[in-house]
């Protein structure tokens, strides 16, 4: 074993091994899921902007373009994550209850999650 120290018998540091990039894991990417709100007829458009505001934290001006755009197009993707994280926001909207504002509304919106397109 080779002496570290100087001529003096002070301790003097050895330069540490640099890894080599190529020897390095690179973290694979997880690949991208969908949440999608879907249209029905029981949930005002206040309630889909309050619902958006809350599950997702989304201002007025873009929670009312997703309401509008599930109501033109019957479905709408609010929000582009890891599966695990899209469960959870999928299960928070499938969670958030009935419009109070309309007597026809029995539950929460419906909503799917999907594999994103890379």
């Amino acid at each position: 074993m080779a002496d570290n120290k100087d001529d003096q018998g002070v301790g003097v540091a050895q330069p540490k091994t640099k890894v080599k990039p190529s020897t390095r894991r690179v973290p694979k990417q997880l690949p991208p899921y969908n949440v999608v709100l879907l249209d029905d007829d029981d949930h005002s458009y206040a309630y889909v902007v309050d619902m958006l505001g809350v599950i997702f934290t989304y201002d007025t001006q873009k929670a009312f373009t997703m309401a509008k755009e599930v109501d033109e197009n019957g479905r709408v993707i609010v929000l582009t994550t890891h599966k695990e994280l899209a469960e959870l926001k999928r299960d928070q909207i499938l969670g958030y209850g009935a419009d109070p504002t309309m007597s026809r509304s029995k539950g929460s919106m419906g909503a799917i999650i999907e594999p994103a397109e890379e």
